[in-house]
């Protein structure tokens, strides 16, 4: 291994990093609101809406970043529209996350005892009060677990986003082996900086469940 060329690549795949860590931070952000707002809907079980919200979390779930990604970028200018690759980055990312958001919150939900809620609004809570302070810290809580290895598993999904063009850590390690055939040098700096990026997330979230779980035991 030639310690002059990864000084020499250590830039490029640090700028990408940076990429791949912010759209992917910006994909996760949005399919956690994404998530929350069909757990919520499959839930309670509002018309129609819960049909919805359904086949959408089945369509999500059950189709490839990849194949989401090459719809977005290559199929909508069929339609007219016209995406920037960020903007499809982050979408494709948004609508792949949000149906394991959604799945791993729905079942939060359903851990959390009825009488709960009926509790909090009879006590006067507004339905939106009731949910925001009874029912979705115990669903977090219990989801965490869960959510935790979603962020993980989407952070890793970004290595196909150099199929739209983004140079991500996964394209500047193509790129730079199909120029220069630096095989070793790429693809250990690939690993290198992926775990910088997903070893904290997951020390941070075996944290926050160690604490979730001495509080929820009262210790």
């Amino acid at each position: 291994m030639d310690q002059s060329v990864l000084r020499e690549y250590l830039p490029l795949f640090r700028e990408s990093a940076w990429l791949t860590l912010r759209l992917g931070t910006m994909g996760i952000l949005l399919a956690l609101v994404i998530g929350i707002l069909c757990a919520a809907v499959r839930y309670f079980r509002v018309p129609v809406l819960r049909g919805i919200a359904a086949a959408y979390v089945e369509v999500s779930r059950n189709t490839p970043l990849l194949v989401q990604l090459f719809f977005l970028y290559y199929g909508l200018p069929k339609l007219g529209v016209r995406t920037d690759p960020a903007v499809c980055g982050v979408a494709g990312l948004a609508f792949l996350g949000g149906g394991y958001m959604a799945e791993a919150l729905r079942s939060g939900m359903e851990a959390v005892e009825p009488i709960q809620m009926e509790s909090a609004l009879s006590l006067g809570l507004t339905p939106v009060q009731a949910i925001r302070y009874v029912l979705l810290p115990q669903a977090v809580s219990v989801s965490t677990p869960a959510l935790v290895a979603n962020v993980i598993f989407l952070l890793k999904e970004t290595s196909v986003f150099s199929a739209v063009s983004l140079m991500d850590l996964m394209f500047t390690a193509k790129d730079l082996i199909g120029l220069y055939y630096a095989t070793t040098e790429s693809l250990f700096l690939l690993v290198v900086f992926y775990l910088l990026i997903l070893l904290p997330v997951s020390a941070l979230g075996s944290l926050l469940e160690r604490r979730l779980r001495y509080a929820g035991s009262g210790t």
